[in-house]
């Protein structure tokens, strides 16, 4: 009798194990075979912005450009030092540059989004030394400013305008 009992109990516990898998595993089949439709495309670019400078001397001034040369829209700005203790005789020439504005931080600004492959108009500042009478000194010709320059990948807020975020670091 006691051998029965144990078989009984054995085949219950195996038929119980069972139906509680089966009433689970619905569940678990519907997670793996359920899918949704999608329809339209949208382009996705994962491209990095590089640019390049190009400078030019001309006139006791310095013309810059940038050239995108990476694969994305970007924003750029430049900062510029004088050495040799001129930094303050520094003068940015907006009537010769063109879509450059100077920036509260130190830095200029180009304002429009510059798509691959093209550059900026020139960014012109020249050096004015000052004499030792105070004035200026404007018929030296040996002068260096340094151009550090900056670009950033631009990204659309939800409203879909064009911004930029020059707190990243890639």
């Amino acid at each position: 009798m006691k051998k029965i009992w144990k078989k009984k109990t054995l085949v219950l516990g195996t038929a119980a194990l069972l139906l509680t898998a089966g009433a689970s595993a619905g569940r678990a089949m519907a997670y793996f075979t359920t899918y949704a439709g999608a329809q339209g495309s949208a382009p996705l670019s994962l491209g990095f912005t590089r640019t390049e400078i190009e400078e030019t001397v001309q006139n006791q001034a310095k013309y810059i450009t940038v050239v995108n040369t990476g694969e994305c829209d970007a924003f750029v700005r430049a900062r510029l030092f004088a050495g040799g203790g001129y930094e303050d005789g520094l003068v940015f020439r907006e009537a010769e540059s063109e879509g450059w504005t100077p920036g509260e931080d130190g830095y200029y600004y180009y304002t429009a989004i510059l798509p691959p492959g093209e550059k900026t108009g020139p960014l012109c500042v020249g050096v004015d030394w000052k004499d030792q009478e105070g004035g200026f000194n404007t018929d030296r010709e040996d002068f260096n400013v340094i151009v550090v320059q900056e670009s950033a990948g631009v990204y659309y807020d939800e409203d879909g305008n064009p911004a930029c975020n020059w707190e990243v670091q890639l």
